[in-house]
């Protein structure tokens, strides 16, 4: 299948790295046209994992999206969400009928974008879908090199608009077999990890984030009671999926660090082992903060507010981030008021999730 990933990050060059591999004619865009250089003039990705070391190589590497996108059945935009408004104006004019958009994961990204590209004047006939968390666990160590830890085992997916969720799935399982569908973007959202994850490791760790050069969220900074928060926090996420009519499975956080149950299956300890999470944190521009708290936790808290969940967690933590940032983050553009979709009775959204503008 021929695949556009779109981005220059962790998670763009494992994607395309790994479907490559997998026998799929990869063509992979980044803006950054003299970040890109290496990948251009190598023709290859290099991709380290369990089993060694070795060059990959890449069907087509250019920063002429339009070249990238055209003629792929299936885009993949492995990208933090604070990129997405920037990557739609991009990808806009291209993007054609029958295409599928894979948003791994994506903050309620397939609609937010979706709507962007359809006010730009593009009325193609495009599917979108987003993911519960990053197919890979990943760090990039060099110019072209990735080190993938871990790859995805469960790959739940809501699609937007809802009504031909198995028609985009179906294509997506073609690159990615463990995805299955959870329902509309909404649900897709609500599976999102990266809320739940990084804003107590983040809120909790502040200190020693600030004081120390490199500091590991998920060894020292992953205490009882950071966990204890976390699992309530995530209570509080699939109370929202309940509230909604969401059906299990809900893919608890907790199982992420007590068994094989969850997305990545038993991974806790292999991603301490690897170092790669060894790192500076900027409180106020790393993208746990302005991706995991400023858009993510901050629809969560929308979402809460308008279904009527009680989320004190999520009301707590975002409070808490917003002192340290300056401004109340409940006001966000990634919040169903921003989006003009607080306004809506449940009926009114889901029939917008299921036919789409």
């Amino acid at each position: 299948m021929k695949i556009a990933v779109l981005g220059g990050g962790h998670g763009c060059y494992a994607a395309a790295a790994d479907l490559s591999l997998a026998g799929h004619e990869v063509r992979l865009w980044r803006r950054d046209e003299q970040a890109l250089a290496p990948v251009v003039q190598a023709g290859s990705i290099v991709l380290k994992d369990a089993e060694g070391r070795r060059e990959v190589p890449i069907a087509l590497t250019s920063a002429d999206i339009g070249q990238v996108v055209r003629g792929a059945r299936l885009i993949v935009i492995p990208s933090p969400a604070v990129a997405q408004q920037d990557i739609a104006a991009h990808l806009a004019p291209h993007l054609s009928d029958g295409q599928v958009v894979f948003l791994p994961p994506g903050t309620f990204g397939s609609f937010v974008m979706a709507r962007q590209v359809r006010a730009a004047g593009n009325r193609a006939d495009v599917l979108w879908a987003e993911t519960g968390t990053l197919p890979w666990l990943a760090r990039k160590h060099g110019d072209r090199e990735v080190n993938v830890t871990i790859r995805a085992v469960r790959l739940p997916t809501g699609v937007y608009p809802a009504r031909r969720a198995d028609e985009a799935v179906a294509v997506i399982r073609e690159a990615f077999p463990s995805v299955h569908g959870c329902g509309d973007a909404l649900s897709g959202a609500l599976m999102n990890a990266g809320p739940i994850i990084h804003p107590p490791l983040v809120v909790m760790n502040a200190a020693p984030l600030q004081h120390f050069e490199r500091w590991d969220i998920h060894n020292e900074g992953t205490q009882t009671s950071v966990r204890a928060v976390t699992d309530r926090l995530d209570a509080e996420r699939m109370a929202m999926r309940e509230a909604l009519g969401y059906g299990a499975p809900h893919y608890p956080l907790a199982d992420h660090y007590s068994s094989d149950r969850w997305m990545y299956g038993d991974v806790h300890k292999r991603l301490v082992k690897s170092g790669d999470w060894r790192e500076f944190i900027d409180l106020h521009h790393h993208r746990y903060v302005t991706e995991d708290i400023e858009m993510g936790l901050a629809f969560l808290a929308s979402v809460a507010r308008w279904s009527g969940v009680d989320a004190p967690l999520t009301q707590g933590l975002l409070a808490i981030a917003g002192g340290w940032q300056g401004r109340d983050l409940r006001a966000g553009a990634r919040t169903l008021e921003g989006l003009g979709l607080a306004k809506l009775d449940r009926t009114e959204l889901q029939h917008l999730l299921h036919e789409g503008e």
